[in-house]
């Protein structure tokens, strides 16, 4: 039996994140203390999040200008000055933020050497999104740089990169989480000119108390990238670590030669990034009596391959060893002896296929889902040899979202209560884990046109994609009323070889040619169309636009 380490950590979850139970029994062994960069920020009176705190919903925000605005008054000592100021000028635009904030706005206006003069004619744009060069400079004049003399603004992420500041240079989308890790790498940089860093200049100001500040020197992992990886887990010396398979059914799977070949990771006092939940890290004691850190119930493992900074030459080895992503890119893969590769929630629970659903349609509801219960990930950044476009969404008869992979549905069984756990492979002959390498569908006879349910609409059409099928009352008396930009937003729909489910009758399907020559499927004389602004399948999104669109009911529809 393995020992798992008590942990100390803030209950923070970040990213939506689900704890998975995992195969390591609970007993309390050397206390592992992790803190996120976020719970730091929090600590520190740095971040402090909306009217609900640091929750999952603000961190995954845009950071607009006034936020960053807000954080530069904060991190020069004066946000309780300009809270408080009572200008008699603003800018155009203070209007669309609440009066607290129309005051920061007014003090910024009030004092150009700040560096807010606005964003061209008087106007402050402070709900505009900001990216990850704007907050870096924002950082850079915290730290007593100037534009124009320090710096060129073209060149903020060089420059701020020679000064400490590098984490988050490649984010595409800054929200306000990578408002905790940019700040912190501020916060131990050296202010311009002088040993002292932001951190202590700060605490002596009175703005920051001095004994909070040791947790800055602890060793951080970090969130390092890659154009072919994406976002990746390092230690502090940035050296990649991995999760093994094998390890989904035994924690000690790796064992003699392979642990000389993958040491583990073993740190017991370590901060995680930003986009991780310092919850999801604990640790447990090995059968050979040495402990091991885990992440959402994965052992961590080095490779000893990798010589520098940023090697990821483990990834994928053996295709049972991978980088770790944040939330574990959203799915994992597990490995039995009996089942092989299969795939998993990030924490190691299996998922299933459904044999009788179709392509873009579940089968499984009501009593069903009891035992079958969705699974759903909002973002997938699948392990290296599963393609994550091969994942989607699909929207269930009762608006809840479902993830599927190569367009089918997948689901947890509900007598699986740990990692590790398979009880649902093979259950009636019709549910199985979903080996990614071979699967390719169900045995379900996918048509062309077949029916999807939903508890607004009840059932209706849909293409084997799962994707909604609509008439236009217009074409009630001539098919060809819907032309031009109409057609732009309403696709037609057409199959030359079209095949209908068995609850359809295939007589009630026909083919008309439009006046411009293109052929287009009816139903009981009707045109089919797609409708453009619907992206998933069960999307629905054009019924009843305009009053004139709407989904086909098969029991409802009259001939045209």
């Amino acid at each position: 039996m393995v020992n798992v380490k008590k942990v100390i950590v803030s209950s923070l979850v970040l990213l939506g994140v689900m704890t998975g139970v995992t195969v390591l029994s609970a007993m309390a062994a050397e206390p592992l203390t992790v803190k996120s960069e976020t719970d730091i920020a929090g600590d520190l009176g740095i971040l402090q999040g909306d009217g609900s705190g640091l929750t999952a919903d603000y961190l995954n925000k845009p950071t607009t200008r006034l936020q960053a605005a807000v954080m530069s008054l904060r991190l020069k000592g004066l946000e309780s000055e300009a809270v408080a100021f009572k200008g008699t000028t603003n800018f155009k635009d203070a209007g669309s933020v609440s009066v607290g904030n129309q005051a920061i706005l007014s003090y910024l206006k009030e004092h150009p050497a700040l560096g807010w003069q606005g964003a061209g004619d008087d106007k402050f744009e402070p709900l505009a999104a900001i990216t990850a060069q704007q907050y870096y400079k924002v950082l850079l004049e915290t730290l007593g740089y100037s534009q124009g003399k320090d710096f060129e603004y073209d060149g903020v992420v060089s420059f701020a990169a020679k000064n400490g500041l590098s984490k988050i240079a490649d984010v595409k989308q800054f929200k306000n989480l990578h408002i905790a890790t940019a700040t912190l790498e501020a916060l131990k940089a050296p202010i311009k000119g002088m040993t002292k860093t932001l951190a202590a200049d700060l605490s002596e100001k009175g703005k920051i108390s001095a004994n909070k500040l040791d947790v800055l020197a602890k060793p951080a992992l970090q969130l390092l990238q890659s154009t072919t990886l994406g976002s990746y887990l390092a230690d502090d010396k940035g050296m990649t670590l991995y999760y093994f398979t094998k390890d989904v059914a035994d924690a000690n799977s790796c064992a003699g030669q392979c642990l000389a070949n993958w040491p583990i990771y073993n740190a017991t006092d370590f901060t995680v990034p930003a986009g991780f939940s310092s919850a999801d890290f604990q640790a447990f004691t090995r059968t050979d009596g040495k402990q091991q850190v885990t992440y959402k119930g994965w052992p961590l493992y080095y490779f000893i391959k990798d010589q520098k900074s940023g090697d990821t030459t483990g990834d994928n080895v053996g295709e049972n060893w991978f980088v770790i992503k944040p939330s574990n890119g959203g799915v994992a893969i597990g490995t039995k002896t009996d089942l092989g590769n299969y795939l998993t929630d990030a924490s190691g629970r299996a998922l299933y296929y459904y044999d009788k659903d179709t392509k873009g349609v579940s089968s499984c509801s009501g009593k069903c889902l009891e035992k079958w219960p969705v699974f759903y990930s909002p973002e997938i950044a699948a392990p290296t040899g599963v393609n994550s476009s091969d994942f989607g969404t699909i929207v269930r008869a009762d608006g809840s979202l479902q993830t599927t992979y190569k367009g089918f549905p997948l689901y947890y069984w509900v007598d699986d209560t740990k990692m590790g756990d398979t009880t649902g492979q093979d259950v009636g002959h019709v549910w199985y884990v979903v080996d990614p390498a071979k699967f390719t569908g169900t045995k379900a006879v996918n048509s062309s046109v077949k029916t999807s349910k939903s508890d607004m609409l009840g059932t209706y059409l849909v293409d084997e994609n799962g994707m909604a099928l609509y008439l236009f009352t217009k074409d009630q008396n001539d098919p060809n009323a819907c032309v031009g930009p109409c057609l732009v937003n309403w696709p037609i729909f057409y199959d030359e070889h079209l095949t209908v489910s068995g609850d359809l009758a295939a007589s009630d399907f026909g083919v008309f040619t439009r006046n411009d020559g293109t052929k287009q499927n009816t139903y009981k004389g009707w045109p089919l169309y797609y409708w453009i602004k619907d992206h998933n399948p069960g999307d629905t999104t054009g019924q009843n636009v305009g009053k004139v669109w709407f989904v086909l009911d098969p029991a409802q529809v009259t001939a045209r």
